[in-house]
């Protein structure tokens, strides 16, 4: 998965739990993992459904145990996978959160209550983040290349080590432009570093941590409550806000580095709004009482 799919660390992480956890059911019941059979990944299954483990975390994991024996099937080890008829759990599709436009546009104004380079800095993260809907992993990992003060677009490096380019709008690229003359400035490891926004992280840049604490902080200001903001409420935003202002799905799919676009179909719940509005001013009895209609 490293090599051959370019798979982050935090799912590499996720797998190794996930296999583990396998390995010591079946090492409990005295049988190897590699030679499980169906029914014994069913009783695996049947076993965290019973622990109380949520759906979507039921799927995940059976997610990891086909990988595992798909692996071994085209390494010859294995003649079949075990894991393929076994239906996963139905998860069902929750709602993405997202903040209205209002509340985004408090949001990005709080930043300028900020003192330099702190201001900066968080509205520079906040208008990327904004304009361009990516995760917060690849918005902490933006190498110094990727902007240019007169580019109109970015370069992000999604999942699979797959680039996309996204454009930039006017207040992104001035709340960038903004950054850069005070992170060459001010910051004692900005000129050495090759991240957009440099920190003194093993990394070397810009932790999600350090991200989520800069969006709660700004969220305080705002007036927003703070649980309900992250990284990712910010990309749901973006693309509900996109959907809501007649974009296209595969535009949207695109921006956001979807491999499915069934994925991207999520952010259509913001048309549900929409249509019923439509429903309501612009059909022919809208605004008509029901008392007015007399039985003849």
């Amino acid at each position: 998965m490293s090599a051959e799919r370019g798979a982050s660390l935090n799912t590499l992480l996720a797998y190794r739990r996930d296999l583990t956890d396998f390995f010591g059911f079946m090492n409990g019941r005295k049988k190897q993992a590699e030679k499980a059979s169906e029914k014994d990944i069913n009783n695996y299954i049947i076993s965290i459904d019973n622990a109380g483990m949520s759906p979507k975390t039921q799927s995940r994991r059976l997610s990891a145990i086909r990988e595992f024996f798909r692996f071994l099937y085209s390494e010859g080890i294995r003649k079949d996978n075990p894991a393929d008829n076994i239906e996963s759990p139905k998860t069902g599709h929750p709602l993405p959160k997202y903040l209205s436009e209002d509340e985004v546009e408090r949001l990005l104004i709080a930043g300028k209550s900020l003192n330099p380079p702190t201001q900066e800095k968080a509205i520079a993260l906040t208008e990327i983040l904004y304009a361009t809907g990516m995760r917060v992993s690849e918005l902490a990992g933006l190498s110094l290349n990727a902007v240019t003060r007169h580019q109109q677009a970015i370069t992000v490096m999604g999942k699979g080590r797959k680039e996309r380019i996204v454009p930039l709008n006017p207040n992104a690229l001035a709340a960038i432009s903004a950054w850069l003359r005070v992170r060459d400035e001010q910051l004692t490891n900005g000129r050495d570093s090759k991240w957009l926004f440099p920190s003194k992280s093993k990394s070397g840049h810009i932790t999600r941590d350090g991200c989520f604490k800069i969006l709660k902080e700004l969220a305080v200001i705002a007036g927003i409550d703070p649980e309900r903001l992250s990284p990712h409420v910010i990309r749901h935003s973006f693309a509900s806000h996109l959907i809501a202002h007649d974009a296209d799905l595969r535009s949207v799919q695109q921006m956001l580095g979807h491999a499915d676009i069934a994925t991207t179909e999520i952010y259509t719940h913001v048309l549900d709004d929409r249509l019923n509005a439509l429903v309501q001013t612009k059909h022919p009895l809208a605004g008509m009482k029901i008392s007015s209609f007399k039985h003849k």
